[in-house]
């Protein structure tokens, strides 16, 4: 994981509250990096730092609620805080149904601003966590061999040694040694842990013949 200092992203068409913005955050001790508009944004290579996106709504080529849509689906690692000098209660309702962390209304005070950079900063840590353990647990996977899979296919959906052996027409001492490696290599503790992780990975056992 990186260690980097947070990003806070800012896409507003203003360049008074871009400045003012900017000035801020980087006093709150994050990184500002702000934008003129949504293609710009767009524009600029993804963070693998802990980020958060300040978006206001009303942008002059894409608007707010539109770069959302693009960008929300994959991007659960960068929670968008909004803000509009005119909201409305639908698209206050549209803006955060579809994710948004927060939606302010021009003039904010800046400590709830602030407070709402914090809590989004700390969700993009966490979904940076989880895609790195999701990696490591799919690297790990990877690692085995076809034989091993199998195995675990077939012990994480609850046959017995013997009954492993008999599905692969091989030894029981044989699936405990094909075990052993899928826990060693899986780095998983318990077969409970290595249950966890077949889940995690969407791993379906194979159909018995």
């Amino acid at each position: 994981m990186t260690h980097t200092t947070p990003l806070v992203f800012i896409v507003d068409d203003d360049v008074s509250v871009r400045e003012s913005l900017e000035s801020l955050i980087a006093h709150a001790g994050w990184q500002p990096e702000t934008f003129a508009s949504a293609q710009a944004f767009l524009a600029r290579d993804r963070s693998t730092s802990p980020c958060c996106l300040i978006l206001d709504v009303g942008l002059p080529d894409l608007n707010g609620l539109d770069l959302q849509k693009l960008i929300g689906i994959d991007r659960a690692d960068m929670p968008i805080i909004f803000i509009t000098g005119y909201g409305s209660v639908p698209m206050t309702v549209q803006a955060m149904k579809a994710g948004a962390v927060e939606f302010l209304t021009k003039p904010f005070d800046d400590g709830v601003l602030l407070a709402a950079i914090g809590n989004a900063i700390e969700g993009s840590r966490a979904a940076l966590a989880q895609t790195e353990r999701l990696r490591s647990l799919r690297a790990a996977h990877a690692s085995l061999s076809r034989r091993e899979r199998e195995v675990m296919e077939l012990v994480v959906s609850g046959l017995l040694n013997k009954q492993v052996g008999g599905e692969l027409g091989i030894s029981e001492i044989t699936v405990k040694a094909h075990r052993g490696r899928v826990m060693q290599k899986m780095n998983a503790g318990s077969l409970p842990d290595l249950v966890n992780m077949a889940a995690r990975l969407g791993l379906r056992a194979p159909q018995s013949h």
